[in-house]
């Protein structure tokens, strides 16, 4: 069995330059790759000259997330996948742990590590935390993270278990699985395609795992802030499209009404904020999605086609929005016990 870790770099040399030596030191016999997505810095120059045995994989143009792992990984012959973010600081023994716990577990497709912020190390990082998991409205949320909020490291989530959806940030991931699922979808460009991809691995009987043997820091928003109004527009769009995809209910039509209102809300709470640019990238948001839906029911009718064993583990029937925003819970620890899906 063989791993490969692939960053997918876009402009990110500063990134390279902190923390791939870490990458190069602490994971054993996998092979390093850096698939570069057409970036205009001297990245690969800087890894030609510094790192001459890493292998490069030139894009040539901006393929955003989605596309450009795809390109990559089509170029890359490995038994398994170790897809990272070039903001994302390793530690000992990290990938070997990692590749410990699929070993244990046939039917899991994939998994990820413990994610912790770098620059406040005993905090969850937003992208991951311990694992992820979806509300009844398609919202996603994480084990040490609810919406803005993410929780102080004590140790409660020092386990391993099946969650929802794995991060994009650290995933490592069976490479049959990843091509017989079709890989990402490239119209998604970046944001929730791992959502996505984890969602349509379920729908065919894989499983996704989370482990907290392995540790990583992550940055975070090494290439769009987590406060840029591109980052909102994606978000909200990709998640219209991901949840019509998937979603299992044929009532999908009133589940997109009730989105709609959801969004609204979300929509004005920016507004309120005086947050105006993400109000309207909420509502640039909805209408590419519209325009697209013809193609995103297609997409569903095919993928009900190819379905066989639907595993919901790990989706919350409750509203996250109305937990948090409501009720004001904060942690995961507060979320009902009884609204989820549990693991089999």
């Amino acid at each position: 069995m063989n791993t490969a870790v692939v960053l997918l770099n876009w402009n990110g040399k500063h990134w390279l330059e902190r923390f791939l030596p870490t990458v190069l030191e602490y994971s054993g016999d996998a092979v390093i790759i850096v698939a570069d997505n057409g970036s205009t810095d001297d990245s690969r120059e800087w890894l030609a000259h510094t790192w001459p045995a890493v292998r490069v994989i030139d894009l040539k143009e901006n393929l955003g997330f989605a596309g450009g792992y795809n390109a990559a990984l089509a170029q890359v012959k490995a038994d398994r996948y170790l897809l990272l973010n070039t903001d994302v600081e390793v530690t000992p023994d990290w990938l070997s742990r990692l590749n410990t716990y699929l070993d244990k577990h046939p039917d899991m497709a994939a998994c990820q590590p413990k994610v912790l912020c770098y620059a406040t190390r005993n905090r969850f990082e937003h992208a991951g935390a311990a694992g992820g998991f979806i509300d009844r409205n398609g919202y996603p949320f994480c084990r040490g993270r609810i919406f803005e909020i993410t929780e102080e490291d004590n140790g409660q989530y020092n386990d391993e278990r099946e969650v929802f959806w794995a991060t994009g940030a650290c995933l490592l991931i069976r490479a049959e699985a990843f091509h017989q699922a079709g890989g990402f979808d490239d119209e998604l460009f970046a944001h929730m395609e791992e959502i996505d991809l984890c969602w349509r691995l379920r729908r065919t009987g894989w499983r996704i795992g989370y482990s907290s043997t392995a540790v990583v820091y992550h940055v975070g928003g090494g290439s769009l802030g987590y406060g840029s109004p591109r980052k909102t527009y994606l978000n909200f769009r990709n998640s219209l499209i991901v949840l019509t995809k998937n979603l299992h209910n044929g009532w999908w039509w009133w589940w997109l009404f009730r989105r709609l209102v959801l969004d609204g809300f979300a929509a004005m709470k920016f507004l309120l904020e005086g947050h105006g640019a993400h109000t309207w990238q909420v509502l640039r948001a909805h209408g590419h999605f519209y325009r697209r839906l013809p193609k995103v029911l297609d997409q569903r009718r095919a993928l009900l086609l190819t379905e066989r064993s639907p595993d919901l583990t790990g989706t919350y029937h409750r509203s996250i929005a109305y937990d948090r925003f409501i009720l004001g819970w904060k942690s995961f620890s507060d979320l009902d016990r009884n609204a989820f899906d549990q693991s089999r």
